[in-house]
């Protein structure tokens, strides 16, 4: 078995079973028919369990219907399947509006989605990869998971949550072969962002691009990848900058966007959607 960089055995991508969750449409799907495209076999789950047929279908892989939140249905799906090479963790909710004006139960689903769907995941699928000393998680994070922004409040709150479990399991991971990476978009044009401003000053990008960098983390291991690559630097200064300066940027890019959606119809359908699964 080849060795990369860092320790890591190597994961070949040609017949390496991947599972990646909320697969069914948006980033999850683009990255499962790269990894398809790879010669991977690929394994799509979804709580939506129509699209993630869909999408399995489209590539040839296999579909699983499953509510990250229920570590229930996380174990059922690793029974079934045995080994898992590669660990996608990318299904998310993405809820906007004024912190006080959030619904209890909308905060509730944020953080079991972003967070616990993360930490049940790990646990389901990790044990294997330590046991054969072997494996490749990535966490599917966001650049709000180390910048705040208004609007975004109990979202950040998980994504802040998603940076952390990723770096300190990572630590815990590296001696038994097992990488954890964490890739952490810009603003991604799926319907987690839909009805809202993109662009003016705020970096975009498809979710073909957050593709490419979570299969990038399987040669690279790289702990932390932001999408676009050059706001990595960026994200550090805005930390350490003093909090004028921060609010300065902010203005000059409109950060309070996420408390004015462009089209608040559309916003409001998927907030709407957000609660349904509540």
């Amino acid at each position: 078995m080849r060795i990369l960089g860092h320790g890591y055995p190597d994961v070949a991508l040609s017949g390496a079973r991947v599972l990646i969750t909320g697969a069914g449409r948006g980033i999850g799907r683009a990255t499962a028919e790269l990894f398809a495209a790879k010669g991977s076999e690929v394994v799509i789950a979804d709580v939506d369990v129509e699209a993630a047929q869909e999408a399995a279908g489209a590539i040839g892989g296999k579909a699983y219907e499953l509510d990250v939140r229920s570590r229930g249905q996380w174990d059922k799906v690793i029974a079934d399947l045995g080994h898992v090479d590669v660990l996608v963790n990318n299904a998310g909710v993405m809820p906007a509006g004024p912190f006080l004006d959030e619904p209890d139960v909308v905060g509730q689903a944020t953080m079991d989605i972003n967070v616990w769907g993360l930490i049940h995941g790990m646990r389901a699928v990790a044990p294997g990869m330590v046991e054969r000393g072997r494996g490749h998680i990535v966490n599917v994070a966001s650049l709000a998971g180390k910048i705040p922004l208004p609007g975004l409040a109990v979202y950040n709150a998980s994504k802040f949550a998603a940076v952390g479990l990723s770096a300190a399991t990572r630590l815990e991971f590296a001696p038994q072969g097992v990488s954890v990476s964490c890739v952490m978009p810009s603003a991604v044009r799926t319907r987690l962002s839909s009805g809202m401003a993109l662009g003016h000053g705020m970096p975009t990008v498809d979710p073909e691009d957050v593709a490419a960098a979570i299969l990038r983390t399987v040669a690279t291991r790289k702990g932390e990848v932001a999408v676009p690559n050059y706001l990595g630097p960026i994200d550090i200064a805005l930390a350490a900058a003093p909090e004028r300066a921060v609010r300065l940027v902010r203005r000059l890019v409109d950060g309070d966007r996420a408390l004015h959606p462009a089209d608040e119809k559309v916003r409001a359908e998927y907030e709407e959607q957000v609660r349904s699964i509540s």
